[in-house]
């Protein structure tokens, strides 16, 4: 078995204009401070990582790696959410999906497109610079918006869409296999790949390609009331990522999964910082160490009630008392008879 690494944290949701918060060093020290071994990099601001310029330069990526490690940390995954949505836009969605493309994109969905995938393929390489073996991104979504249909869905309607799903991926899969990365997929709503069905419908799409892999969130599993233990005994060998992301789910009489269209806030299903949800830790984090997961447990801070910062200092002890640290020994060793072939057999009666 294998002892998680960690803790980790994912810095997408800790990003700002004031300092610590708006530079590489800066937020690495912070980091450090409360705790932290290792940061998930988010790809899409370049205070932080050109993640063109990381796939086109040894030397820049081993400046990027060197500013973090300076801190006393180590990079755990870049992260192409926002790009990685990008790569599969239902039309429906084209304005709102603009906000996550560069100006001279927008407006065009095709050339979007393209430099979305050109932006999977700098992380692959961008990766592969930096040392690391996974890298988490969206699946983006071509049919999401008929997940719940009135009317119903037209007959082979889903078979198209994750044919094209799958025919956009493929080739990104194939280069993130050239630079021997795990592709990472968080398995979340809004998405296409959005739980255990949904993926392995991709998956067939893709003939089982060993780069399609999961990013393991439990929070939004416990969000539509699925089995998120299960599903770690289902998908273990798949699991390359893991976000430490606490959750509740409390419906009423009023709401549900749904929620009404309610703000976070007053919402059913809701993100909550580590240890103030619902989620089963101690069970996730004893499944993973018995599957012999070797990557990193980083924690994904959202939440509707607690203060970021609060629940980044106590989400660093929170992952530290959850991680397991392995045995290297069976706990009735102290018993053990000693034994050769010829006792055994003679026990037996051979």
């Amino acid at each position: 078995m294998n002892t998680i690494k960690g803790p980790a944290i994912f810095l997408a949701q800790f990003i700002g204009n004031e300092a610590p918060f708006n530079d590489l060093k800066s937020i690495c020290q912070w980091a450090t401070g409360l705790g932290y071994k290792g940061v998930q990099l988010p790809t899409n601001d370049l205070r932080f990582i050109d993640l063109q310029k990381a796939a086109d330069s040894k030397t820049y990526a081993d400046e990027i790696k060197g500013i973090v490690n300076e801190a006393g940390l180590e990079i755990t995954e870049l992260s192409t959410h926002l790009q990685g949505q990008l790569v599969a836009v239902n039309p429906a969605y084209d304005s709102l999906f603009d906000a996550f493309a560069p100006d001279k994109v927008k407006g065009n969905p095709a050339e979007r497109q393209k430099w979305a995938v050109s932006q999977l393929h700098a992380a692959a390489k961008a990766s592969k610079n930096l040392g690391l073996n996974a890298h988490v991104t969206f699946s983006g979504a071509l049919i999401w918006g008929m997940v719940y249909p009135w009317p119903q869905r037209p007959a082979g309607l889903v078979d198209a869409a994750f044919d094209e799903l799958a025919k956009r991926w493929e080739p990104i899969l194939n280069v993130f296999d050239e630079n021997g990365i795990d592709l990472c997929y968080e398995i979340h709503p809004g998405e296409d790949l959005h739980d255990g069905v949904s993926y392995e419908r991709f998956l067939g799409k893709v003939n089982n390609h060993k780069r399609a892999n999961l990013l393991y969130d439990p929070s939004h599993f416990i969000l539509q009331a699925m089995d998120y233990l299960e599903y770690i005994d289902i998908y273990h060998e798949r699991i390359k990522m893991f976000h430490v992301k606490d959750a509740e789910f409390n419906p009423t009489g009023r709401q549900g999964v749904y929620g009404g269209y309610a703000d976070w806030i007053d919402r059913a299903g809701r993100f909550r910082s580590l240890g103030d949800g619902q989620v089963d830790f101690k069970g996730i984090f004893s499944k993973l160490t018995q599957y012999d997961y070797k990557g990193w447990a980083v924690l994904e801070w959202e939440c509707a009630l607690k203060n970021s910062e609060d629940g980044a200092r106590e989400g660093a002890q929170f992952i530290k008392d959850h991680i397991i640290r392995v045995t290297d020994r069976a706990f009735d060793d102290f018993a053990a008879s000693g034994s050769d072939d010829a006792f055994n057999r003679s026990l037996l009666g051979l």
